[in-house]
């Protein structure tokens, strides 16, 4: 039974679900198919009243979604239901833009008439991971619903209530039965899946691993997938800024679902001339923060979701102190049941470090020291990864021009690196290709198809 809950607060077997019999799935392909086909002719307008019920009834039920979150993947019930209000605006902002973003776009040319036009491609296989077992779902399904694509989603196998809940929802939104299914299968089955002829295409946000995978499964069967990997997202702090206002950002950038997020702050480049004063205050930030219970609404740390995380967490805290960085506070898992690791800050690290060259899945902020912003720029952009970064300064143009220079798929000027339904979402280098949200996210899984229309026929 390989799709089961587990608390990560106690480390205990909740409930399971088993795999879908091989003629369960073939089936569920076949209404997803009958749907998507229904569900294509509709105008947007039309589609977009499920989405709008749908964050109706995600705004209503925000606290037992966020129970339901804690419970399987240990993320605090404040941060969960803000993670629902997202999937609720995701849902909102599609069903109200959707109609003029798919809107036929006219070219002038030789014809008499000629334009684009942008039709959905089919039924789309969503691969989901559990770090934010909700809004990744709705950050792809949103778009690509909205498109008139079906969705079938595998989600990851330890959130399976998540995806149960999220299938529910949108049946009583009005959403028509298999234009979004969720189905339990094995990893073995899903690479059958990518070629089942019934996907048009597969949307991933996972690991670099499974998205090559993925990429390379998709690519021998010919069919377009989006990837959203993972990041080692740099945080740079110019000699200029209020430093306390910046630690607690940085805090929060790099704590927030116990530091299990793709685009959560992990490398701090900070000037020499402030590396003192905000290391110390980084630390008097995440000494202060409350590591216990995700169903205590005063908590602000939960623990990470599985025993394995926080292994690899530990491990590569380790090898990084063993190779000359200084632990400020934190560095060990905490000494209880459950899977909880200390807000951890590590001083001294350098761009070679386990801490700043793979990526932490966990609380531990690496914090680089360097000369100038010539050499933040370089250390930020020496990576694997090109998913976001932040920069930090009291002058925006400055920021803006540093901006520029920066390889990653999101900048973020004084702020903290976040997705949002207006703008396009993803990476680039081995943090992914494509992109979600936006516009952009929306035309992933369309068909740009030209119409060319000439004079009478003679």
């Amino acid at each position: 039974m390989p799709f089961h809950s587990l608390d990560p607060t106690v480390g205990r077997f909740r409930y399971g679900f088993p795999d879908l019999a091989p003629a369960e799935l073939e089936a569920a392909l076949d209404r997803a198919l009958d749907a998507q086909r229904a569900w294509a002719v509709l105008t947007p307008e039309q589609r977009a009243a499920p989405l709008r019920s749908a964050a109706t009834l995600l705004r209503a039920e925000a606290q037992a979604l966020a129970e339901l979150a804690a419970g399987e993947m240990g993320k605090p019930v404040r941060q969960g239901r803000a993670e629902v209000e997202k999937c609720a605006f995701a849902c909102e902002h599609f069903a109200e833009h959707a109609a003029e973003m798919l809107a036929p776009e006219v070219v002038a040319t030789d014809a008499a008439k000629s334009y684009v036009r942008f039709d959905p491609l089919g039924v789309v296989l969503a691969i989901m991971p559990w770090n934010f077992p909700f809004w990744q779902v709705f950050r792809c399904a949103a778009p690509i619903l909205a498109a008139g694509n079906a969705i079938v989603l595998k989600h990851a196998p330890n959130v399976p209530g998540c995806a149960r809940a999220i299938e529910d929802l949108l049946l009583r939104a009005g959403m028509p039965e298999g234009v979004f299914s969720s189905v339990f299968v094995d990893v073995g089955t899903t690479a059958w899946l990518i070629a089942h002829p019934v996907i048009a295409g597969v949307t991933l946000t996972g690991s670099t691993r499974a998205g090559a995978d993925v990429a390379a499964k998709a690519g021998a069967v010919l069919k377009k997938c989006v990837l959203e990997l993972g990041g080692s997202d740099a945080f740079l702090v110019l000699e200029d800024v209020d430093v306390p206002a910046v630690a607690r950002a940085a805090a929060q950038a790099r704590t927030q679902n116990a530091g299990q997020s793709c685009i959560a702050a992990k490398r701090f480049l900070v000037q020499e001339a402030v590396a003192d004063a905000f290391v110390a205050a980084l630390a008097r930030e995440l000494e202060a923060l409350r590591v216990g219970d995700p169903k205590d609404e005063a908590t602000d740390v939960g623990p990470l979701a599985r025993l394995d995380l926080l292994e690899n967490l530990e491990q590569q805290v380790r090898r990084t102190l063993d190779a000359g960085a200084r632990c400020v506070t934190g560095g060990r898992r905490l000494d209880r049941i459950g899977f909880f690791f200390a807000p951890t800050l590590l001083d001294g690290v350098r761009p070679e470090m386990a801490a700043a060259c793979e990526e932490t899945f966990g609380p531990v902020a690496a914090v680089i020291r360097v000369r100038d912003e010539a050499e933040a720029v370089a250390i930020a952009n020496g990576t694997d990864y090109g998913l976001g970064a932040s920069v930090w300064t009291r002058d925006a143009a400055r920021g803006e021009r540093l901006a520029a220079r920066i390889e990653a798929g999101s900048v973020f000027v004084n702020g903290i690196v976040k997705s949002d339904p207006r703008l396009p979402f993803g990476g680039i280098k081995r943090s992914g290709y494509g992109r979600e949200l936006g516009v952009f996210g929306l035309r992933e899984f369309v068909n740009a198809k030209t119409v060319w229309i000439g004079g009478p026929a003679r």
